[in-house]
């Protein structure tokens, strides 16, 4: 049992479900995406309950708390229960990608944009985002 004690981060990643596969999840630690006290981390470290991480998913970043081990891959609804997102607010995104942003209609007919046209929605939407950061 007292091998069952120590457990990998590439591997706990993955039983929590922030990564859809191992190997992803050891990539992202190869890459220098996973970090512990602002260090970066091998797929090898031990993790423990209480640690804090940074993971970096695209755009998207998380800290994350340990609160149990979790050794295997479980649903999702068991799988956040192992773990505390401390993410601070300010580091949430209103939009997930560019995808979830809000497109800009124009109507049917109006013909191209304008160079003013051009620059009154550029205006428009430098504004939007320079609110969320």
């Amino acid at each position: 049992m007292a091998e069952q004690e120590k457990l990998r981060i590439d591997k706990y990643l993955w039983a929590i479900r922030l990564f859809k596969t191992r190997s992803l999840a050891t990539e992202a630690c190869k890459a220098g995406r996973i970090k512990f006290n602002g260090q970066n981390l091998k797929a090898s470290a031990v993790v423990k309950p209480g640690d804090v991480y940074q993971v970096s998913k695209g755009i998207e970043k998380k800290v994350i708390e340990v609160v149990e081990l979790l050794y295997n891959r479980v649903e999702a609804k068991i799988a956040v229960t192992k773990y505390k997102d401390i993410t601070p607010e300010e580091e949430t995104y209103g939009f997930k990608s560019m995808f979830h942003a809000p497109a800009l209609k124009r109507d049917r007919g109006t013909g191209r944009p304008t160079k003013k046209d051009r620059r009154e929605t550029d205006a428009l939407t430098d504004d939007l985002f320079k609110e969320e950061e």
